[in-house]
């Protein structure tokens, strides 16, 4: 009995981990705008991702070939969404917004999923949905407005709340993509291919907007992005996902706008108000509410 307590322990802190990494992830990007351009940060995590990968993936990679040349759109279809919309536009709206806000948002995926997949998937939700989704977004837009709803006509105001909303949208096409296609390639060997993808697509960019260089004040973020959220942060969700299953795994990404803003506290000394409170619990509650099933 000792031996199995021990185990559950183990399998309870690995989704505790991950969602520490990613929070801590949000709190670097919103640190690190001073240091390195949004599009240049954004390369650098997912080729160093690519460097440190290749060596173990190249042969594996060629023995499932045939495989990949299979789906090879649908994973350049997923890197676009998941990786680069969403984690540039996330890079791009931590300059114009506080990290706090950034993780309160990152909140919403549940509930912005239940909506892409209504014209994605042709699911409509029931009525706790519903509900679900009007709780959530009305604690979206309070912690947004901070309580002064008025200020929505105000939009330059809010340039970096909307960017992340919109990130968030994107992601939510990742999810409801990846339920729909259900591709039946092994997980590193996706996400592999996928940070290749994200590789190419940023040359245009790299192009267009220059690539910063490393140094002193941004390397450690910089290394961070490509080392933790991008490897071991999904290493350990999956290991997870293994022992707990995925919906109780799940629960756990509910701790990210908390953790998120207990570290900006004391790291970027960002304020913690009452309408942070209000919307993270609306956020929660509505996440909870529209994953209720009606009795049949």
């Amino acid at each position: 009995m000792l031996i199995k307590n021990d185990n559950m322990r183990f399998a309870l802190f690995l989704p505790l981990v991950a969602v520490f990494i990613w929070s801590l992830n949000i709190v670097v990007t919103r640190y690190v705008t001073e240091f390195i351009s949004p599009v240049s940060i954004s390369f650098y995590r997912w080729f160093i991702a690519f460097i440190i990968l290749t060596p173990f993936m190249l042969l594996r990679v060629w023995k499932n070939r045939q495989l990949i040349a299979q789906h090879w759109q649908h994973l350049a279809i997923l890197s676009a969404f998941g990786m680069v919309l969403y984690q540039g536009l996330s890079y791009t709206a931590a300059h114009y917004t506080s990290a706090t806000n950034m993780g309160i948002i990152n909140a919403f995926i549940p509930i912005f999923t239940i909506f892409v997949s209504i014209f994605i998937l042709k699911e409509w939700p029931n009525r706790f949905g519903f509900l679900g989704c009007l709780i959530s977004f009305s604690g979206l837009l309070l912690v947004i407005t901070q309580g002064k709803f008025y200020q929505l006509l105000q939009f330059g105001g809010h340039i970096g709340d909307l960017m992340m909303i919109v990130a968030v949208f994107f992601y939510a096409f990742y999810g409801v993509f990846l339920r729909k296609w259900q591709l039946q390639i092994p997980l590193f060997i996706s996400l592999y291919i996928q940070i290749t993808f994200a590789v190419v697509y940023h040359i245009p960019f790299l192009l267009w907007f220059g690539l910063d260089a490393i140094n002193h004040q941004n390397m450690l973020s910089v290394l961070y992005a490509g080392i933790f959220p991008s490897l071991i942060a999904p290493l350990v969700w999956m290991l997870a996902i293994q022992n707990l299953g995925p919906n109780r795994t799940s629960i756990f990404m509910n701790l990210t706008p908390i953790c998120t803003a207990v570290i900006a506290y004391f790291w970027l000394k960002e304020d913690w108000t009452i309408y942070h409170t209000l919307g993270t619990l609306m956020a929660i509650g509505g996440v909870m509410v529209a994953q209720r099933r009606i009795a049949s």
